[in-house]
């Protein structure tokens, strides 16, 4: 695996910033990306997918963006919903940093860190996730059961996924990983992605 993946921890080369426009939160933005992280030129057809279909935070909530890139998922969720608390996670620290300018630049309060940063007491209502498919299946397996049983009773994780990615099969998956305690559905399908819904059970 070559160290310039997105998932990198420490992308190679050196960085080199843009600024594109873009819609997140229902209004047009400019924000910063960079190479080395995921889908640096435009918000990429999943992620959008993701944001067309998940529900604005309820007041107050507290939301984790896991695999965060430069920062779209979390950043809409606080422009969305300004009382949420945003956590964006990623272990590519040049898109943790990016995410962090970001949301300075949009003045929306947005916590973003490498996973070891993110206080292991924290629990959080919603999980809304564009997650690494590309890392492998038992890694991603391992990153969905570390993150999604720290949702609050009644809470949900949104999870966009290619269907020629996997879509079906991580749906099944789940239900199996998570029998009892989770109820797994299918949200919708659109433009190639599936969004999964998993609820843990309150």
């Amino acid at each position: 695996m070559g160290t310039d993946h997105y998932f990198s921890a420490e992308p190679a080369g050196r960085e080199r910033r843009r600024t594109i426009s873009t819609v997140l939160g229902g209004r047009t933005v400019e924000v910063c990306t960079a190479n080395g992280t995921f889908s640096p030129d435009h918000v990429d057809t999943g992620t959008r997918v993701l944001l067309d279909t998940v529900p604005a935070p309820p007041p107050g909530a507290t939301l984790a963006d896991i695999g965060c890139g430069w920062g779209p998922i979390a950043l809409s969720a606080a422009l969305l919903e300004p009382t949420a608390t945003i956590w964006a996670v990623d272990v590519n620290t040049r898109a943790v940093q990016l995410t962090v300018d970001n949301a300075a630049s949009l003045s929306v309060n947005v916590n973003a860190g490498v996973p070891e940063e993110i206080p292991p007491e924290l629990t959080f209502d919603l999980i809304w996730s564009n997650p690494p498919i590309r890392i492998g299946k038992a890694q991603l397996h391992e990153l969905l059961l570390t993150w999604l049983p720290r949702l609050t009773l009644g809470g949900s994780a949104w999870l966009v996924v290619a269907k020629k990615l996997g879509a079906e099969s991580l749906q099944r998956w789940l239900a199996d990983s998570l029998p009892g305690e989770f109820a797994v559905d299918k949200v919708t399908i659109a433009k190639g992605f599936r969004v999964i819904r998993a609820t843990r059970n309150g």
